[in-house]
C-alpha cells in the first residue's frame, strides 16, 4: 500500500484497461473519519469503472488475471524521496483481498513495515 508524502501528496485515478485488479484505497488521513479505513472494488477491462484515491490515501491492487494492465493519471510527479507505504496485510488494517496467495509483490512493496512505524508527514 502506497502514497507520497506531502508536500508531494497525490491524488488518483486508476483504471483496469486489461484483464482484472482488485483495487483498495486506505485512508491515511490522521483527520479524516474514515481514518485507518479501507474500501476495495473489482476493476475491469469489462466493467470499465475507474478508482478516485484520495491524496493522503494509500493505494495497492492485486491482479486477478494472468495479465493485468492498469492505467494510473495522477496529479502530482513521483518524487521518490516523498516515497511511502504500510505492509499490504498489515493486521492494523485487516484488508480482505480475494486472493489468498501472493505470487509476486514488487520488490519496494515487500519492505514496507508495519503501519505504527511509518512516518506520513
Amino acid at each position: 500500500m502506497h502514497l507520497q508524502r506531502a508536500p508531494w501528496g497525490e491524488c488518483k485515478l486508476v483504471r483496469c484497461t486489461q484483464g482484472a485488479i482488485f483495487d483498495v484505497v486506505l485512508d491515511l488521513r490522521p483527520n479524516s473519519v474514515t481514518y485507518c479505513q479501507w474500501v476495495g472494488t473489482e476493476l475491469t477491462s469489462d466493467n470499465h469503472k475507474a478508482f478516485y484515491i484520495p491524496e493522503g490515501c494509500a493505494h495497492g491492487f492485486q491482479t486477478l488475471t494472468e495479465t493485468s494492465e492498469v492505467l494510473y493519471q495522477m496529479s502530482q510527479y513521483f518524487v521518490p524521496e516523498s516515497a511511502t507505504g504500510v505492509r499490504w496485510n498489515d493486521p492494523v488494517f485487516s484488508i480482505q483481498w480475494p486472493e489468498t496467495e501472493v505470487r509476486h509483490l514488487s520488490p519496494r512493496d515487500a519492505t514496507y513495515p508495519d503501519f505504527h512505524d511509518v512516518r506520513l508527514s
